[in-house]
């Protein structure tokens, strides 16, 4: 799973590339296609080539969201905000798989539990077994385990204590991970915090070289002191989103497997012999 995660953060370093690349390679061909399109022998008067100048020359390129983006970053400077940048992509990148393993995790217990009872009333406890281990998610994993040890002729009380043991270990499977997203959330805001810091010390640093508290100096190092700050937010709070998803589709999987567990056990208790 983490090299799917690899591979498609490379492809999509990639195709940016390769976007850049075509964009930079029709505004060669438009621009080679419009001096062609331009006779020598027809030039304009220098009057009118002053009069069709002046508004393109007035005229501002709009700026993108992404080409904004860039420039607040470079702004605040490569060190800090770079830091900020990788902790964010190794939030996310554990975040996209905790929630592709929660998905594959995710089962219909309901039929599940219709294929036990149906199994279990014709006397198939291998066959109900089996069922268990073509199902995936941890509920079926549970019940297989309850099988095993009923069909080895233990007790519905010895039955019931390895279910509510291997469901502990699977409920902490399911949380792996988790910690190491609340780290991502506590560091992106940290870091950012402290390339302010470092920030403003700069900037009281070039009013003492320069001898004057000017308005400029002070707003370009206040400025850059503040970038960080900003994107170790935006970057909690990214992640923040994500851990609070994850933490309900845990939640559901749990209550999932205690009310399954809970039937399974009555379906045993129903046909025990």
């Amino acid at each position: 799973m983490k090299k799917l995660i690899a591979f498609l953060m490379v492809a999509g370093l990639f195709t940016f590339g390769v976007s850049n690349l075509v964009v930079a390679q029709e505004e060669q061909a438009q621009t080679e296609q419009t001096e062609q399109t331009v006779a020598p022998e027809q030039t304009p008067a220098p009057v009118e080539t002053v009069e069709q100048a002046a508004p393109v020359q007035n005229e501002a390129a709009p700026v993108t969201f992404r080409e904004s983006i860039k420039k607040q970053f470079i702004d605040g400077g490569p060190g800090f905000m770079g830091i900020v940048l990788v902790i964010l992509l190794i939030g996310m990148a554990i975040s996209i798989e905790r929630i592709i393993y929660l998905t594959l995790a995710t089962a219909n217990s309901k039929k599940l539990l219709a294929g036990i009872e149906a199994k279990m009333k014709s006397g198939d406890v291998e066959g109900a077994k089996k069922l268990c281990k073509d199902t995936r998610g941890p509920v079926a994993s549970i019940f297989t385990q309850g099988l095993i040890r009923y069909q080895d002729g233990q007790s519905l009380d010895e039955v019931e204590k390895s279910i509510v043991s291997y469901g502990s270990v699977a409920g902490g499977k399911l949380e792996s991970g988790l910690s190491w997203i609340g780290l991502c959330i506590s560091l992106a805001p940290m870091f950012g915090f402290m390339g302010t810091v470092i920030g403003m010390i700069q900037a009281f640093d070039d009013i003492a070289a320069a001898g004057d508290m000017s308005p400029t100096v002070v707003a370009s190092g206040m400025k850059v002191a503040l970038l960080t700050t900003v994107f170790g937010l935006i970057a909690a709070i990214i992640l923040q989103i994500f851990f609070n998803f994850i933490a309900s589709k845990i939640e559901s999987i749990v209550n999932d497997m205690e009310d399954a567990s809970i039937s399974f056990m009555d379906i045993l208790a129903k046909y025990h012999k």
